[in-house]
């Protein structure tokens, strides 16, 4: 499953930015409604709603917003327009394999978006069920390992109930069923250790690789995809080695 933390970097990299202009906290924001409505408002019996808290935390999203988008979810504040969770299907300019998953609260507005993203760097937006089937849903979890032994990590993990566990440069990542996400990531942060994140993510079965100039072309649509408002996360199949990260990043700087 390799290539999940590379491209998480750069969404990390990117968050700056995307902070500065808001679409982060509106993204974060978005997550906490959909949250609190499905589970209430308590993040302590919501687990949902406390993963997303932990990352608007990481992501020093102001309280009052945070408190306010779970007042929205919980239907103390009334008169918004309800938030849609739709996920999107659609093919790379490579034939690669990308799922879109959006919040919205004008699925013609967000689809048009997205359709239009595809289409300007190559790709296309496909029907429903054209690559899910490469995914499976799955609980995700990055650690620091600091200067913890990542094969004691990874040995906890596995007890825990992780499927999964690779440990890579300054980095540990655990995978595990969805029902098992919650007791694996508290037995880690009982344990003391540094979780970077934590959630339900969409993980290809196989992945593919691709030169560099076909790389880069996926990466761009990648990101033109994040960055639309509406978008909360992209999932691909593509393989992505650590050195065309870097030359990517170098590049865009």
């Amino acid at each position: 499953m390799s290539g999940h933390s590379k491209w998480a970097t750069i969404k990390r990299s990117k968050g700056v930015a995307d902070a500065k202009r808001g679409q982060l906290f509106t993204k974060l924001g978005h997550e906490i409604v959909v949250a609190a409505r499905e589970g209430g408002g308590d993040p302590e019996a919501n687990y949902r709603l406390r993963l997303v808290l932990e990352k608007a935390k990481q992501a020093n999203m102001p309280k009052e917003n945070i408190e306010r988008a779970i007042k929205r979810g919980t239907g103390e504040l009334k008169g918004e327009a309800e938030l849609a969770e739709v996920l999107y299907e659609g093919y790379g300019p490579n034939g690669t394999a990308v799922l879109v998953s959006t919040l919205s609260d004008n699925r013609n507005r967000t689809v048009s978006e997205v359709r239009r993203a595809f289409s300007r760097h190559g790709g296309n937006l496909g029907s429903d069920g054209c690559v899910a089937w490469m995914f499976e849903r799955k609980g995700y979890i990055s650690i620091d390992p600091g200067d913890n032994d990542p094969e004691e990590i990874m040995l906890l993990a596995i007890d825990a109930g992780a499927d999964d566990v690779e440990v890579g440069d300054g980095i540990v990542e655990v995978y595990t069923k969805p029902t098992e996400l919650k007791a694996v990531q508290e037995a880690l942060s009982a344990a003391k250790y540094e979780i970077s994140s934590a959630s339900l993510s969409w993980m290809p079965q196989t992945r593919i690789t691709l030169g560099e100039k076909e790389t880069f072309q996926t990466m761009k649509l990648l990101e033109a995809l994040e960055e639309l408002e509406d978008v909360q996360e992209v999932f691909s199949n593509i393989d992505i080695t650590d050195e065309l990260v870097a030359k990517y990043e170098a590049e865009a700087a």
